[in-house]
């Protein structure tokens, strides 16, 4: 076995892996450490890779089956510079290049919000793998939510308000707020299109309690009214994005960092648009959600 090492980033969730080159295959021994401190810290970092897609694409297979790239935005056409083919549905661009007048990926350079990768599926991937190609030397930060910790922490009236209950996830923007293709603005969240989830996760690994929020717009509380939904949901929303639940990767060129989609979420932070950021990400499909 190789000579790994785990080391937490001393946050509310996040860890270093030392010791492994990812460009080579990883043995059952090294994979089975790496689940094991991936259930401990929930977010796990490898700095220093250098992979292409392929690479990734078989790292993310010794975790779990790949699940296909989310459906793009309205009006977005991608040029095909930079990846391989037949990588396509499985590694998605996020990236602020632009090559010939046309994106390279998708996303810009703006801030998203905190959300749950593809949550708007029924079966939301359990996790993503996020590769650094080019970062800008400021802003790009990706925060990260301990969604473990935030369930564990709520007020006992929230619990006892959001227990048995489901929520909308919106399936037609993404965590930018664009339209995707395919779908028009929706005024009414009560008629919201994307999956319906419990609002509390058991996790099927670790058998603990997560919130299970997916991003705030277009979120809709099945049973309540759209005022009653609403507050509930800012109630919530201003408990569990609180800093105490959060750590933040500054990326560098060579980061893989990979997190596991059912009990964290994620935002990006705004970067200055005429630099340069380029991220290849890959997803492993999910299992049906389980209520806490």
């Amino acid at each position: 076995m190789n000579e790994i090492w785990i080391q937490s980033t001393g946050g509310a969730l996040g860890a270093d892996v030392h010791g492994v080159d990812l460009s080579q295959p990883v043995s059952d021994a090294v994979r089975d450490r790496i689940r094991q401190a991936w259930a401990e810290h929930l977010v796990l970092r490898f700095s220093g890779q250098k992979l292409d897609d392929h690479m990734l694409m078989r790292f993310t297979r010794h975790l779990g089956e790949l699940d296909r790239v989310p459906i793009a935005a309205v009006g977005f056409e991608r040029t095909r510079s930079g990846i391989e083919k037949d990588a396509e549905p499985w590694v998605a661009v996020i990236s602020s290049v632009v090559k010939d007048g046309k994106p390279v990926g998708g996303l810009g350079s703006y801030e998203l919000v905190w959300h749950t990768d593809m949550s708007y599926n029924d079966l939301p991937p359990r996790a993503s793998l996020l590769y650094a190609l080019q970062v800008p030397p400021a802003g790009g930060d990706t925060g990260f939510l301990n969604m473990y910790a935030a369930y564990d922490t709520l007020a006992p009236e929230l619990k006892r308000a959001i227990d048995g209950r489901t929520c909308i996830h919106d399936s037609s923007r993404n965590s930018a707020g664009e339209l995707r293709k395919g779908f028009q603005r929706t005024l009414d969240v009560r008629h919201t299109p994307g999956a319906v989830h419990p609002l509390v996760r058991l996790h099927p690994l670790t058998k603990r309690k997560a919130l299970f929020l997916g991003r705030r717009p277009g979120a809709y509380i099945h049973g309540l009214s759209v005022e009653d939904s609403e507050k509930l949901l800012d109630a919530i929303w201003a408990h569990a994005t609180q800093p105490r639940f959060t750590w933040y990767q500054k990326w560098r060129v060579g980061d893989l960092v990979m997190w596991d989609n059912r009990c964290v979420m994620h935002r990006r932070d705004a970067f200055d648009e005429t630099l340069d950021r380029l991220m290849h990400r890959t997803q492993i499909v999910g299992e049906p959600v389980l209520a806490g």
